[in-house]
């Protein structure tokens, strides 16, 4: 195989994939509809990149049905011009998590599961066993890492592979995990699985694709009973004693949170552990990095070291912006319980102070099924601008709009816009010092012109 082309390039899945292919020699290339920062990063390595979906260039490249791997994300549509063409010309084309099952046949594969902080719990796996020497892995990440602007690391001597798997299109039961972390099970992607019955069976089904004699690893509580293979344990975590490893004795102060860490079982005591990202929700993601990384042979100092070294993922709660008037935080939340945790962290951190949440809906299905409960969340803040639904590969729905989460919005000061008219919104209300951006679609594209605009007001 020389030539691997992919198609939706720059989405956070495929960018990896577009990584190691690079990085085992393969001739890589790859179609996206707009830039955006995984493509510039790809481009920065050399891979090419085009963004006009005309399928007539395909009819003079070297690429053959005999030396090319086409990779396509699920975004992109069925009648996709290179799709086509690729497809009635034998190519061999697989989904991007079909792809990403074969890499994984050749490592022992931890995989993070769950509807919302399997990124940053990848991520932050992958950075406690990046940072022990004796230990590595290869991973393929959901984000972009903050400490080494990529989706991707790779370690020669490992013969682990981290993994986020996505349950979007069930996509992660391509995977077959030596060990695997569930974080969530709240309700989503309804419009793949039907209803959230349908949603918790998939769950169940990718826990009991984990290889016997391996471990599962889910936080407690969760309303998931799956049928494992032989051998394959189960450990919960949590914040209570009752969960086979758990945190407590949490302090929070100066900018800094640090909590103990239990393994009672295995007798470890971590105390005072410090977080990194100053997020509470990052201790239940360390709680189950720090437990997954020890059964793979971390040591407890190591452990410590690559938590407390760890910068978080872009767009996960980034701090962008740090003046004497204005902080701009930005974060990828776009499920309502990722919300509520968003703001409610925001809130715990900078106390008192008054906040501006710009909220860009993600999905018009995700929307009609959940505006009530994004307008509580955005309801616990001052201010509240919500812009239009971000539709990504989904055709508009009658009657869903943004307007629906407006409309239900109690925050004493609330606007709706465009993308457009944001900027000059902005210009024409009084900002209160804390600002943040949330959601999984365009909203990134708008962070630097925002900051830029709250530099000059400082």
């Amino acid at each position: 195989m020389s030539y691997v082309y992919l198609i939706g390039i720059g989405g956070a899945g495929m960018s990896a994939l577009a990584r190691y292919y690079d990085f085992k020699g393969c001739n890589v290339s790859g179609y996206d509809r707009s830039h955006n920062m995984y493509t510039d990063e790809l481009e920065q390595l050399g891979i090419a990149i085009h963004y006009d979906s005309d399928a007539t260039w395909l009819e003079t490249a070297p690429m053959t049905p005999d030396n090319t791997l086409v990779i396509y994300t699920p975004a992109i549509p069925h009648d996709h011009p290179e799709l086509c063409y690729l497809r009635s010309h034998h190519f061999r084309v697989l989904k991007r998590a079909e792809a990403l099952g074969v890499i994984a046949e050749s490592y022992r594969t931890l995989a993070v599961a769950g509807s919302h902080g399997k990124t940053t719990t990848t991520n932050m796996l992958a950075h406690i066993l990046d940072g022990a020497q004796e230990v590595g892995c290869t991973a393929f990440i959901g984000g972009l890492a903050v400490d080494t602007g990529s989706n991707f690391i790779y370690t020669g001597h490992s013969d682990l592979l981290v993994v986020e798997a996505d349950e979007y299109d069930r996509s992660f039961l391509h995977l077959n995990p030596y060990m695997a972390v569930v974080t969530s099970t709240d309700a989503d992607h309804l419009d793949i699985y039907g209803d959230y019955a349908g949603y918790l069976a998939g769950f169940e089904q990718f826990c009991s694709q984990i290889q016997p004699g391996g471990t599962l690893l889910m936080k407690e509580g969760l309303p998931i009973k799956p049928h494992l293979a032989e051998g394959v344990r189960t450990l919960t975590y949590g914040h209570a004693p009752t969960a086979d490893v758990y945190y407590d004795h949490v302090t929070v102060g100066d900018g800094t949170i640090r909590f103990d860490w239990h393994y009672p079982e295995a007798g470890l005591h971590l105390e005072q552990v410090r977080l990194g990202v100053p997020v509470r929700t990052n201790l239940e993601n360390a709680t189950a990095a720090m437990t997954i990384a020890y059964l793979n042979g971390v040591a407890p100092a190591d452990i410590v070291r690559g938590v407390e070294s760890f910068r978080g993922t872009k767009r996960r709660f980034e701090l962008v912006l740090q003046t004497d008037r204005h902080l701009l935080i930005d974060d990828y939340a776009h499920h309502p319980v990722e919300l509520d945790s968003s703001i409610r962290s925001i809130k715990e951190i900078y106390g008192s102070e008054d906040v501006l949440a710009i909220f860009q809906p993600h999905l018009y299905s995700r929307t009609a099924d959940f505006y009530k409960d994004f307008a509580e969340s955005l309801s616990h803040v001052d201010q509240v601008i919500v812009l239009d639904i971000y539709p990504a590969r989904e055709e508009p729905m009658p009657g869903v709009t943004s307007e629906l989460i407006y409309k239900e919005l109690t925050a004493p000061h609330r606007w709706l816009c465009t993308k457009e008219e944001l900027l000059p919104l902005l210009r024409q209300i009084e900002l209160p010092r804390v600002v943040v951006t949330v959601g999984a679609g365009d909203i990134d594209k708008l962070v630097l012109p925002i900051r830029d605009y709250l530099a000059t007001l400082s």
